[in-house]
């Protein structure tokens, strides 16, 4: 008695995606399957494309790197009506890696979206930045329509227009920007041990130096993330000096534990990277416009005044 979907969204993907969809749509299924290509480049406007696409009332968020569990759908439509105020829910991914992964590796998985809360559904922590990975996430469509503006601020790689270089910096943190839009519209994000998926780890994901560069991409939103839970103009500049000293405390105890080990070793280096990229964000986000969170959020208020 359920009607589901499967939606590809192809995000200028250089195999053949299309192909293999419509091999796919010529078999006898019991659902369908639709294609659509979203020429942005960037998993934030992938799952905006996916949203305004979609037809039903949840929709389920999978990277083309993970595998899901077969109850995976079960586990959505069990859990799906556990709070009235149910916004978003995510489970366990697991990592299946195709080498062993570095000593310590528990301390940076979650900046491989390799999550495990428990055996025992939970809330999540939006006020600190205590969010699921978008890689394996369940949505209500009609909160993030309400929520979630159209043109999100972290989108992916931004011009890094404080060095004189003026090359391209990562920056991690759109998955966590819609979810703080639906919780700061009063809708709940849980977690469910019973949704589980499987994230597939190549051998090149190990190398250090994309490590780091992940790591550090992870903590430059952090400033402009909490932007989106700030309410006064007080607020947001509380939070740019809580941001920078809590970081410079966090790093002088990083190199206090390990020294010279962090260039030496993967997981400390990641760490420090984490805390170093976080300590940059006020500085990334006040040369990037940070500002325009504010014009957001001003927009979204107009909206509600029009209401």
């Amino acid at each position: 008695g359920l009607q589901w979907e499967v939606l590809v969204v192809d995000n200028n993907s250089q195999d053949d995606t299309a192909g293999i969809v419509r091999s796919w749509q010529e078999k006898p299924l019991c659902y369908p399957i639709r294609y659509c290509h979203e020429a942005q480049q960037g998993a934030a406007f992938a799952r905006q494309r996916a949203i305004r696409e979609a037809t039903g009332t949840w929709v389920g968020f999978l990277d083309d790197d993970l595998t899901p569990d077969e109850n995976w759908l079960g586990a959505t439509i069990r859990f799906r009506d556990f709070r009235p105020r149910l916004g978003a829910f995510s489970g366990k991914i697991r990592g299946v890696y195709e080498i062993k992964p570095p000593p310590d590796f528990d301390k940076i998985k979650a900046f491989l979206a390799i999550r495990d809360h428990g055996n025992k559904p939970r809330p999540f922590a939006p006020e600190h930045l205590q969010l699921p990975p978008a890689a394996s996430l369940v949505v209500r469509r009609s909160a993030w329509l309400e929520s979630v503006p159209a043109e999100q601020k972290l989108t992916g790689p931004i011009q890094q227009r404080f060095s004189h270089k003026r090359s391209n910096l990562l920056i991690q943190g759109e998955d966590y920007e819609s979810l703080l839009y639906l919780h700061r519209a009063n809708w709940e994000i849980w977690y469910t041990p019973d949704l589980v998926a499987s994230h597939h780890i190549p051998a090149t994901r190990f190398d250090r130096d994309y490590l780091l560069t992940l790591s550090k991409a992870c903590g430059l939103p952090t400033f402009q993330l909490l932007l989106v839970l700030s309410k006064s103009p007080v607020e947001t500049i509380l939070m740019f000096f809580r941001t920078l000293l809590g970081n410079i405390r966090r790093l002088v105890l990083h190199w206090l534990k390990y020294g010279k080990r962090i260039d030496r070793e993967v997981v400390p280096g990641c760490l420090w990277a984490f805390y170093y990229g976080s300590f940059l964000s006020p500085f990334v986000g006040i040369a990037n416009g940070f500002l325009g969170m504010q014009r957001i959020r001003k927009a979204d208020e107009k909206m509600e005044l029009r209401d």
